[in-house]
């Protein structure tokens, strides 16, 4: 045919072998590249692997993580022992009887319960009646300054105003701004004033939160959303002391940021700042200093860690919930002081309860940031919800305007003289409990002041007694103080109601030992040993604690206890 050509033979064979030939090419290309990719994964798994054991060991040393890893399964040993059917079975049974003898506390049965609404509702008077029987319910007499922490003022004067000023704003919400605008006013003051206490630059910026926890989860979640935005950071992690309060461990939980905890060590009792360093790889988002601690009143070394976080580039969160309002006024009160604030260049944020020794009603604090820029990284906005554009500054949306109220109103009511001369009062009060500590020979043949104490908290350890027999001792003569463990100890966090019978405190602490020391002395003579076993609330739960490697039991005890506090 005109155009066209016949193949010749020898180059159609060759043709059609190609052809049969290509369906088992192909096939070997595929396994070709399927082994490839086979090999390209495991490679990643063996490189992500070494390099997590090379970071853990550059962390922790080769002792640390050996360390590390006996403790993990020990821990995870013991879970499976506890888990074993007899054992769990008895285990369940010691819990269920404890929580029944705490809820025998917690929930009297001689109290009149309401369940339900009531048909017709109630008369002032008949709501008044009950709010005063519940007011007046057996209860640790703070009043009387008989309990560590918790009420800071609680003087009569200061208390009827707050409510005065929660009264004028009960219904105010700072999400409407132009409905409520007194509050936005209020609250933007009360957040100028803390950022001035705490020396921050012109640009400075801050939120006010509804407590501590709120606002420590809030510097977290701005240094891991920064982290992501500008290193694109998946895997966060933040380095903290181990004495840090537990809300950084739940905004860990909470915002999947991978904490390493490093050691506070005697005789300070500050972080180890050369284990920081040590710490710090390409995922660290964040490091946390205290100024001071909750268990031990022990301020961190915040200048190291401030030029750490200068030399490696990274964000320094300074946790002030408890030193709050005295911090500040250490060094115009006369008392020993450190650099702690945004003075220090590598600190970048803080956080500050205004509702401890700022003195507001509780369920308000702040969180501030060197810059306006961090502080964006916390907000949320929804520009495309058919409810409308959505924007808030923080984790709540609807928040109670009469606290930022009683807020404003205690910080202006008080002012710098009023808090300075309460500075001198609750710090000098704590530095003379210590001192008495120290100068008894009862107490100090004892007793142990925990580090170097600079602010408000005292801690002490026992040297030969059982610390929770002591704390259980002091509970049965009408005080409540906070018990510590790892290492177990006592703390006392001075108040205005605490720091006018410290002395009685003291006397009480001293009659108390020798108590213990009484029954030590009984003990041996009879045979049975220096320490007895622990009977009382202190003993039994700490006690069980620090002798556990697995605190599973202990968890069960936490979540009944949290189950307890909305049992009807």
């Amino acid at each position: 045919m005109p155009g066209t050509s016949r193949m010749p033979v020898s180059l159609r064979e060759s043709f059609n072998t190609v052809k049969r030939s290509r369906p088992a090419n192909t096939l070997q290309l595929l396994n070709l590249d399927l082994s490839v990719l086979r090999n390209i994964v495991f490679f990643l798994f063996v490189l992500r692997w070494t390099r997590h054991v090379l970071l853990k060991l550059k962390g922790r040393g080769l002792l640390g993580t050996l360390a590390e890893l006996y403790a993990n399964a020990r821990r995870i040993g013991y879970g499976y022992f506890l888990r074993m059917p007899g054992v769990r079975t008895q285990v369940r049974k010691q819990v269920h009887d404890a929580l029944a003898k705490l809820q025998i506390k917690m929930v009297p049965a001689s109290t009149t319960r309401y369940l339900t609404l009531p048909k017709e509702g109630w008369s002032e008077d008949a709501v008044r009646k009950e709010l005063d029987t519940l007011a007046t319910m057996d209860h640790t007499r703070w009043e009387d300054g008989y309990v560590s922490g918790a009420v800071y003022h609680g003087e009569d004067d200061l208390l009827r105003l707050q409510t005065e000023a929660y009264g004028k704003f009960t219904v105010a919400n700072p999400i409407h701004p132009d409905v409520f605008p007194g509050v936005r006013k209020m609250e933007a003051e009360v957040v100028a004033m803390v950022l001035g206490l705490f020396n921050a630059p012109v640009g400075a910026a801050g939120v006010s939160t509804s407590g501590g926890t709120e606002s420590i989860l809030s510097a977290c979640l701005s240094a891991r959303q920064k982290a992501y935005a500008e290193r694109g950071i998946t895997e966060p992690e933040m380095i903290l002391p181990e004495t840090a309060h537990t809300a950084f461990r739940k905004a860990g939980e909470y915002f999947k940021i991978k904490i390493h905890m490093v050691a506070c060590p005697a005789p300070t009792y500050q972080v180890d700042v050369r284990r920081v360093s040590r710490l710090v790889n390409s995922n660290t988002i964040l490091l946390v200093g205290s100024a001071p601690n909750f268990p031990h009143g022990i301020m961190d070394d915040i200048s190291a860690l401030s030029k750490l976080a200068l030399k490696r580039r990274l964000p320094l969160h300074v946790d002030c919930c408890l030193g709050s309002f005295l911090m500040p006024f250490l060094e115009k009160a006369g008392f020993e002081a450190e650099p702690f604030d945004f003075r220090l260049k590598g600190v970048t944020s803080i956080s500050c309860d205004t509702h401890k020794y700022g003195f507001a009603p509780k369920g308000s604090s702040t969180v501030l940031y060197r810059t306006q820029e961090l502080r964006t990284y916390q907000y949320f906005v929804d520009p495309s919800w058919s409810g409308g554009v959505y924007a808030s500054p923080g984790i709540a949306g609807s928040r109670p305007g009469a606290l930022i109220a009683a807020c404003w109103a205690s910080l202006v009511t008080v002012g710098e003289a009023g808090y300075l001369a309460s500075c001198e009062q609750i710090v000098g009060s704590a530095k003379k409990l210590a001192e008495r500590i120290r100068d008894t020979p009862a107490l100090a043949a004892e007793l142990e002041i925990m580090g170097k104490p600079l602010v408000s908290v005292v801690a002490f350890r026992a040297r030969n007694l059982d610390v929770y027999d002591i704390s259980d001792g002091m509970t049965a003569r009408g005080w409540h103080l906070n018990a510590l463990q790892n290492p177990p100890a006592i703390h006392v966090a001075m108040t205005l109601p605490l720091s006018k019978v410290w002395e009685r405190l003291a006397a009480d602490l001293e009659a108390v030992v020798e108590e213990e020391r009484e029954k030590e002395r009984v003990r041996i003579v009879e045979g049975k040993g220096a320490k007895g076993k622990g009977t009382g609330d202190a003993a039994a739960l700490y006690g069980v604690a620090g002798s556990l490697p697995n605190k599973s039991v202990v968890v069960d005890l936490a979540r009944g206890f949290l189950d307890l506090l909305y049992k009807a």
